[in-house]
C-alpha cells in the first residue's frame, strides 16, 4: 500500500519568499507527501507582529493590537506581506491583493466578521503555495474548507469538527495533485466560515491525517523536535527522539508548546504517527510521536511551569466531603481561571494556577472560597515554578522521586508542592521561582544525563 504523508506547515515556515522555496523542496523530496496545509505567514517584518493578529485588528477596528499598531498600520502590514511574497516567489497578482483589501471591507458584524478575517492569512497563503508548487513542476490544486467540506460547529471563534467533515475529506484520496489546504479555519452547516482555537492548523492536519488514513502526519514549524528541557535554559538539551502520546500531551499541558492538544486524538485513535520536524533543518530527523515506544526510560523530558501561585484550603474531612472539590473548582472557572493541579489530604487541598490569573480576581475569589466553602485556613503562596518530570519508565521505577527530592535536598533548593500523576509516569514538583532554573539544571543532569 502507498504511503500516504500529510504535512503541516507553520507561520515560521511560510514566513517569507525563502522559507516557502524550503516547503516546495520538502513537499517535492516525497511523492508521498500529497496533502500540504498550511498556516497564516508568520510575523511581519515591521511590527513584528503575527499576521493573524493583524487580520484580527482588523476586525475589532483597532483593539486587538491597541497598544502597538492602528488599523491602517495592520492593513498595510497585511498587503505588504502577501505582495512580498508574490514578487518573491516570481508569481503573478491575479487579483489576489485586490481580494486581500476587499476583504477588509466584509459586510459581516462582530464574531463573524473576527473569524472571517482572521481565516484570510491561512487563505491566501494557501493559494500562493499551491501556485508556486505548479510553476515549479509540483501538480498542485487548492482545497479550500468550503469547498471541500470541512464542516464545523457553530462556535465561529472556537469551533469544533463535525463528524461529517471526515467522510467529505476522505474524497480528497481521489485527487493525484498535490491537496494544498489552508488550517485553522472551517465552514458550519450555515455557510459561515468559523476558526478552530489558535493554534487550529494543528488540528487541521491531524483531522486531515485522520480521514485520509495517512501513514504518517508531519508537522514542520522551526525546532528540530521536542527537547528534553528547554534548550534556553539548558544549552546542551538534545531533542528526544521518540515519544508517546501520554508523554506529549503531559509535557505540553505542562508548558511543552510545541503541539496542539485535540491534533493528537484522532492520530493517537487509527495508530497515526506524528513527527514534529524543523523547516530550516529537514534532514534532523525530529521527534517522533507514537502509541508506544522502546526503550522506556524513566524520565526523557522536563517541562516548567513558571510564575504559578497555590490557593491552599484547611477543613476538617474536606477529603471527605462529597462534592467539595467540584464546588471549588467551579469557583475558580466562574471566573476563567485554569487549574493545573489540586492535590488533596483528608483535610486540606491545595489548587495551582497562573499566577497573572489572580491579578483582579484574587478578592472576590477569596470572598467566594469563604462564602461557599468555609475553610478553616486559606493561604496563597505566589511566584512558584512546577518541574514536571514526564516518562513512561517511571512507572516501574519510583527511585526517580527520591532521586529528584535528594538532588534538590543537596541542593539546598527548598520544596513548596510534590504531587505524583496517577499514571505514575509524571512527577511535577513546586519550587520558589528565583530557584527554578538552576533546579531544572540539576534534575536534568542527575535524571537525564544520570551524572
Amino acid at each position: 500500500m502507498k504511503r500516504t504523508i500529510v504535512s503541516k506547515f507553520g507561520g515560521s515556515s511560510v514566513e517569507n519568499a525563502g522559507q516557502i522555496e524550503k516547503v516546495k523542496n520538502i513537499i517535492g523530496d516525497s511523492k508521498n507527501r500529497k496533502f500540504v496545509v498550511v498556516s497564516a505567514p508568520g510575523r511581519d517584518e515591521t511590527h513584528r507582529q503575527k499576521i493573524t493578529d493583524h487580520l484580527l485588528n482588523v476586525a475589532t477596528s483597532g483593539e486587538h493590537l491597541t497598544k502597538y499598531v492602528s488599523v491602517a498600520q495592520s492593513k498595510k502590514a497585511i498587503v505588504e506581506k502577501f505582495a512580498s511574497l508574490l514578487k518573491g516567489l516570481g508569481l503573478k497578482d491575479e487579483g489576489l491583493l485586490k481580494n486581500v483589501e476587499e476583504d477588509f471591507n466584509t459586510s459581516l458584524k462582530g464574531d463573524a466578521r473576527s473569524a472571517f478575517l482572521a481565516s484570510r492569512g491561512e487563505h491566501y497563503t494557501a493559494k500562493i503555495v499551491a501556485a508556486y508548487l505548479n510553476k515549479s513542476g509540483i501538480a498542485a490544486t487548492v482545497c479550500l474548507p468550503e469547498e471541500i467540506g470541512f464542516v464545523v460547529s457553530d462556535e465561529i471563534l472556537c469551533a469544533k469538527v463535525l463528524p461529517e467533515t471526515y467522510a467529505n475529506l476522505a474524497k480528497l484520496k481521489e485527487k493525484e495533485a498535490v491537496c494544498v489546504i489552508p488550517g485553522f479555519y472551517g465552514v458550519t452547516k450555515a455557510g459561515e466560515i468559523a476558526v478552530l482555537s489558535r493554534g487550529g492548523s494543528d488540528l487541521t492536519g491531524g483531522e486531515v491525517a485522520y480521514a485520509v488514513g495517512a501513514s504518517l502526519y508531519e508537522n514542520w514549524s522551526d525546532v528540530d523536535g521536542v527537547y528534553e528541557v528547554d534548550p534556553r535554559i539548558v544549552k546542551t538539551s538534545d531533542v528526544i527522539p521518540r515519544l508517546t502520546f501520554k508523554e506529549i500531551r503531559l509535557l505540553a499541558s505542562k508548558g511543552f508548546n510545541v503541539f496542539h492538544f485535540d491534533a493528537m486524538n484522532n492520530c493517537k485513535k487509527s495508530n497515526i504517527p506524528i513527527t514534529i520536524r524543523n523547516t530550516n533543518r529537514p534532514s534532523s530527523v525530529g521527534t517522533m510521536i507514537l502509541n508506544e515506544r522502546v526503550p522506556e526510560e524513566d524520565v526523557v523530558g522536563i517541562a516548567k511551569l513558571d510564575h504559578m501561585a497555590y490557593i491552599y484550603l484547611e477543613k476538617e474531612g474536606l477529603g471527605e466531603t462529597i462534592g467539595f472539590t467540584e464546588c471549588l473548582l467551579s469557583i475558580f472557572n466562574q471566573y476563567g481561571i485554569k487549574t493545573y493541579h489540586y492535590p488533596t489530604d483528608k483535610d486540606d487541598i491545595a489548587v495551582l494556577i497562573k499566577k497573572e490569573d489572580l491579578a483582579g480576581n484574587i478578592n472576590n475569589l477569596r470572598s467566594d472560597i469563604e462564602a461557599q466553602l468555609s475553610p478553616s485556613s486559606l493561604e496563597v503562596v505566589y511566584d512558584v515554578a512546577i518541574l514536571s518530570l514526564v516518562g513512561i519508565g517511571m512507572k516501574y521505577n519510583s527511585s526517580v522521586i527520591a532521586d529528584a527530592v535528594w538532588t534538590l535536598k543537596n541542593n539546598h533548593i527548598d520544596i513548596e508542592m510534590l504531587d505524583h500523576g496517577p499514571a505514575k509516569i509524571s512527577f511535577h514538583i513546586g519550587i520558589a521561582q528565583q530557584h527554578a532554573n538552576r533546579a531544572l539544571e540539576l534534575l536534568y543532569e542527575k535524571l537525564i544525563l544520570k551524572k
